[in-house]
């Protein structure tokens, strides 16, 4: 239990206190400023292009990547869209998750406690590790995100880019 509560004070101390006004971590709300800043990074909206990634959406002009904080829910409570625009991968959606069914050749589901997610957004590790040591569970394309740990490694990064609160669980978690 104290380990439990050390960790929340330096969580605390090493990402500032949450403004009251900034959305909860994995919620509806939090997708939409994810979906903003995936916009705003050239690794992902380039790279996911020039890959090939983007173009493998089952057909539905978009890719689905759902996320939730497994200390909170057993599903996913946010969720980004991704489409082709103009040549780049673009966030088109985000907000509480939609996608159903989840479609696993094309689709991601990712989850972590919220303790795993901030380490991750922190850039204390990335995808690798955090998959190789079970501190982020991933289900969809395996081999395909494989080859774009670049851009992978980018989206965990939004987490710590885009300003959130983790004092509660999202909707629906």
């Amino acid at each position: 239990m104290f380990a439990r509560v050390l960790t929340s004070c330096f969580l605390a101390l090493a990402f500032g206190t949450a403004n009251a006004a900034d959305p909860v971590l994995m919620s509806g709300d939090w997708a939409r400023a994810a979906c903003a800043a995936w916009n705003a990074d050239s690794s992902l909206t380039t790279e996911l292009a020039e890959s090939g990634w983007i173009e493998n959406d089952s057909g539905r002009g978009f890719k689905a990547l759902q996320v939730f904080r497994k200390d909170c829910s057993g599903q996913p409570t946010a969720e980004l869209r991704v489409s082709l625009v103009d040549g780049k991968a673009h966030c088109v959606y985000g907000g509480p998750v939609e996608t159903i069914p989840f479609d696993k050749s094309a689709d991601y589901v990712m989850d972590a406690t919220t303790e795993r997610w901030l380490e991750m957004g922190a850039g204390e590790y990335g995808p690798m590790k955090a998959m190789m040591f079970g501190r982020l569970s991933f289900k969809g394309p395996y081999g395909e995100a494989m080859g774009n740990m670049g851009p992978f490694s980018s989206f965990l990064l939004l987490v710590g880019k885009v300003p959130s609160s983790t004092e509660s669980c999202p909707p629906g978690g």
